[in-house]
C-alpha cells in the first residue's frame, strides 16, 4: 500500500476531506510543544479549517505549525515521510449504535522538530520572525510546578539542568525562556504564549512560571517578556483516544494509503479562548472557537464538570474491571453516579454561564461518555492522577465543604482513586499505576495492603491522602474531618462490597450514611 503523501493524496476518495491550497505557501506562524494527539485532533483540525475556509486571503497562509516534540521521536518519524501529513477520524455511532467515522487529511503542520536531537533548532524557531504563538498541550506534569501551590519546582532536575544549559534545555519552560532570550537579542518582537492544557488559568500559571524561570535567567529578560508577551487563558474540550495499531490499519484501508499516525476524536469539539494576543492570530472562530472576554468560567465548567467526571469514570471502572469508558458508563450504577455527582455536588459550584443550559449540558456529557466508537480507555485517563487531582475535584471539594453542602460523591470520586492505588481490580487482575510520584504514592497509602477491609485502616488512609501536601496543599494544613470520614467510610465500602454495591448503596436515600453537615 503506498503511503500518505502529497502526492498520493489524489488517489483517496472523494468522501475523504484533504488540503486543497498549497501547503508550499504556509509561514511557520505558530510553534507548538507536545505534538501528540489531542493537539492534532483539536488546534491542527481547527486552524486547517481556517486555512481552508479563507484560503483566499494571503494572511491565512501565515498560520502553518511547526510541532515539537521534547522527548520521543516517533511522531516525527512517523509523519516526517508523509511531509506531515496525517488522518484525523471522527468517530461517533448512528441511531441503532452502529460505530462509523469520518475522515479529514489535516496538511497545517509543516515539519516536526525533536527537541533532543536538535534544541538549537527549536530556539531559533522561538526567535525566528514567522513564528508569532507558541502553544502548548504537556500535559499537567509537563509545566515542572506543584500542582497544590502552582509553584516552580526549581528543584526539579530538568529544571536544574535548563538554568545551567540554556543551549539545551528539556523542559517547554527552559525552551521558551531561552528562546525568548535569542528572541530579544536579535529585536524580533512580541510573541503569545498559549496553552491548552486542562489547568485552572492555564494562561496565568505559564506566564507565572515562565517569569519565575526568567527571573533566575536575567531580570531584564523577565521585564521584557512581561511588557512584550501575552499569556490568554483557554479552555479546550473534544475526547481524544489513544490510536491503537489496530486504528492505524483500518483508517489506512479506508484511505487506500498507509497513514502511519492517524489521530481520532469525537465530533464534538469547543476552544474557549481570551482574545489577547500579541502580534495577531488567525480567525479560529471560522473552525468553532469563541474569543471571549475571560476564559475563567468555561475553564471551571469544563475542568469540573468533564474532566472531574472523566476521571471519576476512569477509577471506579479501572477497579471495576471496566476498559473503556463507554463499557463503565452503560453500567447502570455508575451512569446514575456520574449523573448525580454533576447534579447536585458539581453544579451547585459552577459560576453563571448566559445562555448554557446545564442540565443539557449534564445529558450532552453523559452521551458524549457512552460513544462507543471511541473505545476511550479508563488506564488512559487514570494516568497522573497526583497531577489532575487537585485541578478537577478540590476546588469543588472545597466550594462544596465552604457552601455546608453534601459531599459524598466527591468523596468517592476521592476514595476511589485511593482504591486504584492498591494496583488491582475487583477480579485480582494487577495494574501498572503510571504517575510521576507513583513510588511516593505507593509508600505513603499502600503500607499495609493486608488490612484494606479494615475500618480503622481505611480511615488512617484516608486522612493520610488529606494531609499529603503535594495534592492537598491549597486545602491547608487541617484536613476537613467530615472529608476524612467520608473517604474512609467510602473506600471501606469500595474494598468490601465493589464498586456497583457501593454507589447503590450511596445512592439510595435509606443506606444510613450522610456527609452532610
Amino acid at each position: 500500500m503506498p503511503r500518505l503523501h502529497p502526492d498520493t493524496l489524489g488517489q483517496l476518495s472523494q468522501a475523504v476531506l484533504k488540503p486543497d491550497y498549497a501547503r508550499i505557501e504556509l509561514k511557520s506562524g505558530i510553534l507548538h510543544i507536545g505534538i501528540g494527539a489531542f493537539m492534532r485532533s483539536h488546534l491542527a483540525a481547527i486552524n486547517e479549517t481556517v486555512i481552508q475556509k479563507n484560503r483566499q486571503n494571503p494572511e491565512a497562509m501565515d498560520w502553518g505549525i511547526v510541532g515539537v516534540s521534547l522527548r520521543q521521536p516517533d511522531t516525527r518519524d512517523a509523519l516526517e515521510p508523509q511531509e506531515g501529513l496525517y488522518t484525523l477520524a471522527i468517530r461517533d455511532a448512528d441511531l441503532t449504535g452502529h460505530p462509523r467515522q469520518s475522515l479529514q487529511v489535516i496538511g497545517c503542520v509543516k515539519s516536526i522538530l525533536v527537541a533532543p536531537e536538535n534544541p538549537h533548532t527549536v530556539l531559533q524557531q522561538i526567535a525566528h520572525s514567522d513564528t508569532r504563538i507558541v502553544s502548548l498541550t504537556i500535559t499537567e506534569k509537563g509545566y515542572c510546578h506543584i500542582p497544590a501551590t502552582g509553584l516552580l519546582q526549581f528543584d526539579h532536575p530538568d529544571i536544574l539542568h535548563d538554568l545551567l544549559h540554556p543551549e539545551s534545555p528539556r523542559t517547554a519552560i527552559g525552551f521558551i525562556v531561552h528562546g525568548l532570550h535569542l528572541r530579544k537579542m536579535h529585536a524580533r518582537g512580541p510573541l503569545t504564549l498559549m496553552s491548552l492544557d486542562n489547568l485552572p488559568s492555564n494562561g496565568h500559571l505559564l506566564s507565572k512560571l515562565i517569569i519565575a524561570f526568567a527571573q533566575k535567567v536575567e531580570m531584564q529578560l523577565a521585564l521584557w517578556i512581561q511588557e512584550n508577551c501575552k499569556f490568554p487563558c483557554s479552555m479546550v474540550d473534544r475526547i481524544v483516544p489513544r490510536t491503537t495499531p489496530a486504528d492505524q490499519q483500518s483508517i489506512s484501508a479506508e484511505l487506500g494509503v498507509a497513514d502511519a499516525w492517524p489521530v481520532i476524536g469525537e465530533p464534538f469539539i469547543d476552544w474557549a479562548i481570551e482574545d489577547d494576543f500579541a502580534c495577531g492570530r488567525p480567525d479560529w472562530s471560522i473552525g468553532g472557537a469563541r474569543f471571549v472576554a475571560t476564559a475563567a468560567a468555561w475553564e471551571t465548567l469544563k475542568l469540573r464538570m468533564v474532566n472531574g467526571t472523566h476521571s471519576c469514570i476512569a477509577y471506579l471502572g479501572s477497579v471495576a474491571g471496566c476498559h473503556t469508558v463507554d463499557v463503565a458508563i452503560a453500567e447502570p450504577a455508575l451512569h446514575a453516579c456520574i449523573n448525580a455527582l454533576m447534579q447536585h455536588e458539581i453544579e451547585p459550584t459552577l459560576p453563571a454561564l448566559p445562555g448554557l443550559n446545564i442540565a443539557d449540558y449534564r445529558a450532552s456529557l453523559l452521551k458524549r461518555f457512552a460513544n462507543p466508537a471511541l473505545a476511550h480507555r479508563t488506564q488512559q485517563i487514570a494516568m497522573d492522577g497526583s497531577q489532575k487531582i487537585p485541578q478537577r475535584w478540590l476546588g469543588t471539594v472545597t466550594d462544596q465543604i465552604s457552601a455546608k453542602r453534601d459531599i459524598s460523591l466527591l468523596a468517592l470520586c476521592l476514595a476511589s482513586w485511593l482504591r486504584y492505588l492498591q494496583g488491582y481490580d475487583e477480579s485480582g487482575q494487577t495494574y501498572e499505576i503510571n504517575d510521576p510520584i507513583a513510588k511516593t504514592l505507593k509508600d505513603q497509602f499502600n503500607a499495609r495492603p493486608n488490612l484494606y477491609t479494615d475500618k480503622q485502616t481505611c480511615e488512617q488512609r484516608a486522612l493520610a491522602l488529606c494531609s499529603f501536601e503535594p495534592v492537598f496543599g491549597l486545602m491547608g494544613k487541617m484536613p476537613d474531618r467530615r472529608l476524612v470520614a467520608t473517604i474512609g467510610h467510602h473506600l471501606y465500602l469500595l474494598n468490601t462490597l465493589g464498586v456497583v454495591q457501593t454507589i447503590k448503596q450511596l445512592l439510595n436515600p435509606q443506606a444510613g450514611w450522610s456527609s452532610k453537615p
